[in-house]
C-alpha cells in the first residue's frame, strides 16, 4: 500500500508499506477520501503540539472513508464493494470510562494518527486500510468526499449535545474552522432559533452562511461589534481557543448562559466572579462517542449538505502541496486527499 507519513516537521513523504492480513472481524478499506484535520496540520508545521511530539515516523490522517475490498469470514454486517466511513477511535471497551458509556475518555483509547502512545497509532492516509468492521458506518451516497465529513462533523455534534436543549435558544460561534463552520451546521439542525458566527477573517464567514448562521461579524474588523450583544445570548460554542474570544463571548451570555469550550489551546484566565454571579456553566467538549453514526446518518440522508466546506480535492501525491493549501485560512477551509 501506499501512505503518506510524517517524519518531522514539513517532511511529508509518500512511502510504500506492508498492507497487512485480515484477522477475524476486520475488513479491508480502499480508501477514496481523507480530509486534513488541524492536528494534522500541527504535526506538519511543528511536529506536534504542546507536549505531543513526533518520535518516530507516522502515517497521518483521521478523517477517511472508501470502499470496502475484502471481509473477514465472519463479518456479516458489511459487503464487499460497500461505501463506509471510518470511525478513527478504538476504545478499549474495558476500563472505568468505557464502562460508564464515556468511551471517549477512554484510558486505552487508539485513535487514528496520533502520536499521543508510543508506539504511535498510524493513521488513516494510505490508499488500503485494514480495520475492525465495528469502525465502518455504510451509507447509500456513493460519495466519499462527503462521507470523510463525518469525523469533525460528530465532533460538532458532540460539542452541541454537551450544550443540552438549543430549541429557540439564540447561539454565539466564536472561530470558524472547520469544527467551528460545523457547529454552525450541528446547531442549526438541533432548532438554535439564532446563530451568529465570528471570526477574524472574512473567508471563512462566508461559508458559514451557507451553513447556517444567521449573521456573521469579523472581530478583527469590527472589534466591538459584540458590544451591542451584551446579556443577550443563550449558549456561546468557543471554537477559537482564543483567549480574547473567550471573553467577549461570555459577555454576550444572559445569567445562567451556557459555555461549551471546544478549541484546544493554552491557558485562558477565567473570570470566577462572572461565572458565580451571573452563574454561567461552563462545559468542555473532547471528540465524540456515538455521535459518529449520528453524523453518517445526516449526511447520507441529505439532511446534513456540507459540500461548501470542502476547498480543494488533491491526489495523495501530491500531498505537500494541499498541507500547504491547508495551512493558508484565507485561501481554504477544508482540504481533501484523493486516493
Amino acid at each position: 500500500m501506499l501512505a503518506i507519513v510524517i517524519h518531522g516537521p514539513r517532511d511529508l513523504r509518500i512511502e510504500t508499506m506492508e498492507t497487512g492480513e485480515l484477522k477475524a472481524g476486520q475488513v479491508l478499506i480502499r480508501i477514496e477520501a481523507g480530509g486534513i484535520c488541524g492536528s494534522d496540520l500541527h504535526y506538519y508545521q511543528h511536529g506536534g503540539f504542546g507536549s505531543v511530539r513526533i518520535r518516530e515516523p507516522m502515517i497521518l490522517g483521521h478523517e477517511i472513508a472508501g470502499r470496502v475490498a475484502q471481509i473477514a469470514p465472519d463479518v456479516t454486517t458489511l459487503k464487499v464493494g460497500d461505501m463506509v466511513a471510518v470511525n478513527p477511535s478504538s476504545p478499549c471497551g474495558k476500563c472505568e470510562m468505557c464502562l460508564k458509556g464515556l468511551s471517549n475518555h477512554c484510558v486505552n483509547m487508539r485513535f487514528y494518527g496520533s502520536a499521543m502512545r508510543m508506539p504511535h497509532v498510524q493513521g488513516g492516509f494510505r490508499d488500503k486500510l485494514i480495520c475492525d468492521a465495528t469502525q465502518c458506518f455504510p451509507a447509500k451516497r456513493m460519495d466519499a468526499s462527503a462521507l470523510a465529513l463525518a469525523e469533525p462533523f460528530a465532533v460538532a455534534l458532540h460539542a452541541v449535545k454537551r450544550a443540552g436543549s438549543l430549541l429557540n435558544k439564540r447561539v454565539l460561534v466564536t472561530g470558524c474552522g472547520p469544527i467551528g463552520a460545523l457547529v454552525v451546521a450541528a446547531a442549526r439542525l438541533h432548532g438554535a432559533r439564532e446563530i451568529i458566527a465570528t471570526d477574524v477573517v472574512p473567508e471563512p464567514l462566508a461559508v458559514v452562511r451557507t451553513l447556517g448562521a444567521d449573521r456573521t461579524i469579523d472581530v478583527r474588523d469590527r472589534p466591538d461589534s459584540l458590544t451591542a450583544l451584551a446579556g443577550k445570548l443563550d449558549v456561546m460554542f468557543e471554537c477559537s481557543a482564543n483567549e480574547r474570544a473567550f471573553h467577549t463571548g461570555m459577555d454576550t451570555l444572559q445569567p445562567q448562559g451556557i459555555i461549551v469550550q471546544v478549541g484546544l489551546g493554552g491557558d485562558v484566565p477565567l473570570p470566577q466572579a462572572q461565572l458565580a454571579s451571573r452563574e454561567l456553566s461552563l462545559r468542555g467538549s473532547f471528540r465524540f462517542d456515538d455521535e459518529f453514526g449520528l453524523a453518517v446518518a445526516l449526511i447520507d440522508s441529505g439532511r446534513a449538505v456540507l459540500d461548501t466546506l470542502i476547498s480543494r480535492h488533491f491526489p495523495m501525491h501530491d500531498a505537500v502541496s494541499a498541507f500547504e493549501l491547508a495551512s493558508d485560512r484565507r485561501a481554504a477551509m477544508k482540504v481533501q486527499l484523493a486516493f
